[in-house]
Order: C-alpha cells, then sequence, then structure tokens
C-alpha cells in the first residue's frame, strides 16, 4: 500500500454492521458439529461506503476472507499483487496470506465481507481458483447474493443457537457457490456461456434415444475424438460415452418412476435394442436392476 495509508481509518463507517462470532462459541457450537466443521463463518459484517477503510495483516489473518463489492471500488494487494476491486466484483484472501486493502479516496466501496474456516474450506478456495481465474471474479446475480448475505446475518443476529448456526451455515455452503460459479449457471437475464464439454452434454441429452459414437459426439463441438475425450474428462471426470450412458440411465430411472413402461421399452425409447445389455447397464451405474429400482422406488 501507498504512503497514505498512514492515515487510514479502520472503523467507523455510518451504517457499519458486524457480528464477530465468540471464539469461546466457535469450537463448541461449529468445530465439533459434524456438519459444521465442514465450512462455518467466524465473522460477516457490512461496509456501506467506506471511506477512509484500511486493514493490513503482515501475517495474514487466522480465517479465508470473502470481500464483495457492491459498490465504489478499492483496493487489494495480495502478497505482492495488487488487485483492483470495483463495483459486483469479489476477491478471496486465503489464510495465513499477508494481505492489506483499502478503499478508493474518490468513490469508496461498499463490501459485504465473510470470515469463514472449516476443514474443506482450504478445497473449496482451490475450486473457486480453477473455476475462475485467481483470487478474482465478477458477479451477475447481485441481488441473490445480497439477499441471502442478509439472510445470514439477521439469522447470526439473534444469537448463537445450534439451529441459527447450523441454518446459517448450510447457507453459507450456497452463498459460496454463487460466487465460484457465477458465470457458469445462468441467472435472471443472463445466459452462461458454454464450453465445448457443456456443448457436448446438450448434444447428449437431445439425443438421448439414439445411438452416438464417440465421433459424432466430437464432430459436434469440432474436435477430434481424442483431444475432445481429453478435455471432456478432465472436466467432467467422466469418458464421453460413459457420461453418455449415465444419462441415458438418468432417464430411464424417470421411466421406471412415472410410467409403466416395460423395461424393454424404456430400453428401446433410449436406443438400446437389447434389454439384456440394457438391464446390465443399469444395475452397473445405480448398483440394483431396474425392475428392483421401480419396485423399491414405488413405496
Amino acid at each position: 500500500m501507498n504512503a497514505t495509508t498512514a492515515i487510514k481509518k479502520r472503523e467507523g463507517f455510518q451504517g457499519q454492521k458486524a457480528i464477530v462470532i465468540p471464539r469461546t462459541i466457535l469450537p463448541v457450537m461449529c468445530k465439533s458439529n459434524a456438519v459444521m466443521s465442514t465450512l462455518y463463518i467466524t465473522d460477516i459484517g457490512y461496509y456501506p461506503k467506506a471511506r477512509h477503510h484500511y486493514r493490513e495483516r503482515k501475517h495474514g489473518a487466522d480465517q479465508h476472507i470473502l470481500i464483495y463489492c457492491s459498490k465504489g471500488g478499492g483496493r487489494v494487494e495480495i502478497r505482492d499483487t495488487v488487485y483492483q476491486v470495483e463495483a459486483e466484483e469479489f476477491i478471496f484472501i486465503p489464510a495465513k496470506t499477508p494481505h492489506a486493502y483499502q478503499a478508493n479516496d474518490d468513490d469508496p466501496w461498499t463490501i459485504h465481507w465473510v470470515h469463514f474456516t472449516g476443514s474443506v474450506a482450504a478445497s473449496i478456495l482451490e475450486t473457486q481458483q480453477k473455476q475462475g481465474s485467481g483470487h478474482k471474479g465478477t458477479i451477475r446475480n447481485s441481488e441473490k447474493i445480497v439477499n441471502l448475505f442478509t439472510e445470514m446475518y439477521d439469522l447470526l443476529e439473534r444469537g448463537y443457537s445450534t439451529d441459527n448456526l447450523l441454518y446459517t451455515n448450510m447457507c453459507f455452503w450456497h452463498f459460496l457457490t454463487l460466487f465460484i460459479f457465477n458465470d457458469k449457471f445462468s441467472s435472471p437475464g443472463h445466459q452462461p456461456e458454454k464450453d465445448p464439454s457443456d456443448l457436448a452434454i446438450d448434444f447428449m441429452g437431445k439425443k438421448i434415444d439414439q445411438v452416438l459414437s464417440l465421433e459424432e459426439i466430437a464432430a459436434q463441438v469440432n474436435f477430434s475424438a481424442s483431444h475432445f475425450s481429453y478435455i471432456f474428462k478432465k472436466k467432467t471426470g467422466y469418458a464421453p460415452m460413459e457420461y453418455f450412458n449415465h444419462l441415458k440411465v438418468q432417464k430411464a430411472c424417470q421411466y421406471l418412476l412415472f410410467t409403466s413402461l416395460r423395461v424393454k421399452e424404456i430400453a428401446q425409447n433410449l436406443g438400446i435394442e437389447d434389454p439384456y445389455y440394457f438391464s446390465r447397464l443399469f444395475t452397473k451405474v445405480m448398483g440394483i436392476s431396474p425392475a428392483l429400482y421401480r419396485e423399491k422406488r414405488s413405496h
């Protein structure tokens, strides 16, 4: 940060609010709870038009930090990298990482911020890094984010009962998801961008009643079969044809649940002429035969 940070104020913004969950509460109520121990909030707050806001932690914070800027702008330094954070942008700061941040002088930021930790918190940040382009990202569903933040904050303001903490921290999973996948899935007025794997899955869904080859699917996204297989498996964790079979089985489950079609007829509707092959495929994926699946799910 520059020399002017020496005069920056750390606290005191009209309309600010924050909750720091007592450190005596966290180990008893959150860390020891099988559900909450995976991911839980330690601090949460809202600073509107936070003029002169400045904070520096030379050794980092004990928790991971998420800052969402809804208006104005600010500057965040993580180790030796400086990020300009503007309206509708967010930034994650990993735990134990030296950092500093401050609001812009001319148009100070309005921020919603959360400190969080848990056994999977670091893995969630790694997921965000892979989905995005680093610590910083842009938000397209701000209304949903602000509404969910307000719901979590208001509930914590009512105290630290097990129900309050459990509900809030389960909501927090969804809250983080909105940041990690904000450009991936659609929100009102926004059509998400689709990569080749997404386009291929769309194609598979439209052709669920047909037999497709790997080459036919790859051709839809203008890739060779080998290159397409590589990027698809890297993205989804499955080979393309295995994924296509999973979609067929998913559709078969719906037929078994909601229609009286015979297994042979379901197989034919999925482009599979051999009902015995279909039954073997279904059993391999679901761990149960089609007939037994229908029987168990009918009760």
